[in-house]
């Protein structure tokens, strides 16, 4: 039976891992078989989710090896000798996403295996729309230099001729542009389901924050006043936290929003199944497309706020400002 090792670095991977190999969809890998190879950041609200997230994956007879390569103190990393024993000999590699400049260091020091692309939230809608449909490098929207060695070598690797099959798993298949001869399967988060919900649902309004002030997209100063004037207009309870969000920022929100703020121990969309949660969540992220999802049937309806598109900072390319104009009103 084939041997799969996914490539893991960050919760949401970890969860969408966890969908492939134990939800209900055709072709679910025998769990017993796969393992997965956690590159540990170094933001530490990650790496606890992650930990978190392995445990998980233990519990349901899911293999996990930490690997903590990024603290060095100069350079990239040598990969650990038993990562690359494990690449060597893996059938099968799940990634979830390709633009990481780890990811396309490590890719080479396997064999030519079968891929499968599991979602990194839009980034692999993205990547479909280049990588996969028009085999383009693999470089994120708002990098102006031109693709890495490592990137053109990726690319030519998951592109039909690389020479192994390419199955993406994604909770948004009729979105995605892909070669000839891929394979799709349908992330309906039936496992995440099972395991926690239904949450319990009580009146109100919690806000799901947004790490977009953290990536430069968003000023800090415009984003605090305007979850503060949302938070009093909506006469909002909780502010659900990105885990990249600054501690500083959310420290002024909680103070002058009176807002609870919730910093998950698991990604969004299981510590919400787990409840209790709001009947109505605003997001102030530039996508949301996994909770609806995640719960439906629980009579929590979820919409993202209109304005967040346009508290883009000026200067910001135009392909970021049309990307993030077109995942928020879709």
């Amino acid at each position: 039976m084939t041997r799969t090792l996914a490539l893991v670095e960050n919760p949401l991977q970890f969860l969408n891992l966890l969908e492939w190999a134990l939800g209900e969809h055709d072709g679910a890998p025998d769990p017993d078989r796969c393992e997965a190879a956690v590159l540990l950041p170094r933001d530490p609200a990650a790496r606890h989710q992650l930990g978190v997230m392995a445990r998980l994956a233990r519990a349901e007879g899911i293999g996990v090896g930490l690997y903590d390569i990024r603290r060095v103190p100069v350079g990239f990393p040598r990969a650990p000798a038993a990562l690359v024993a494990k690449l060597a000999g893996a059938e099968r590699l799940v990634i979830g996403d390709p633009f990481s400049k780890m990811v396309q260091r490590l890719l080479p020091l396997a064999r030519r295996p079968d891929l499968v692309l599991v979602d990194d939230g839009t980034a692999t809608l993205e990547l479909s729309r280049g990588l996969l449909a028009d085999s383009l490098p693999p470089v994120r929207r708002h990098r102006k230099r031109p693709a890495s060695a490592a990137a053109v070598r990726l690319a030519r690797r998951i592109a039909p001729e690389g020479g192994g099959h390419l199955e993406v798993f994604s909770c948004r298949p009729a979105d995605l542009e892909l070669p000839p001869g891929s394979i799709t399967s349908v992330n309906t988060y039936s496992w995440a389901r099972q395991r926690y919900g239904p949450p319990q649902v009580h009146p109100g309004v919690d806000l799901l924050g947004s790490s977009l002030a953290e990536t430069g997209h968003i000023d800090f100063e415009h984003y605090i006043r305007a979850v503060i004037s949302l938070a009093d207009q909506v006469n909002a309870e909780r502010y659900f936290a990105d885990r990249r969000e600054d501690p500083d920022k959310l420290r002024l929100i909680a103070e002058h929003a009176e807002l609870d703020i919730v910093r998950p121990e698991l990604p969004l969309e299981l510590e919400l199944l787990k409840g209790p949660v709001a009947n109505t969540l605003i997001s102030l992220s530039s996508t949301l497309h996994t909770l609806p999802l995640v719960l439906a049937g629980t009579g929590v309806e979820v919409t993202v706020h209109p304005e967040v598109a346009h508290w883009l900072e000026p200067g910001r390319s135009q392909r970021s400002a049309a990307f993030l104009e077109k995942e928020t009103h879709t």
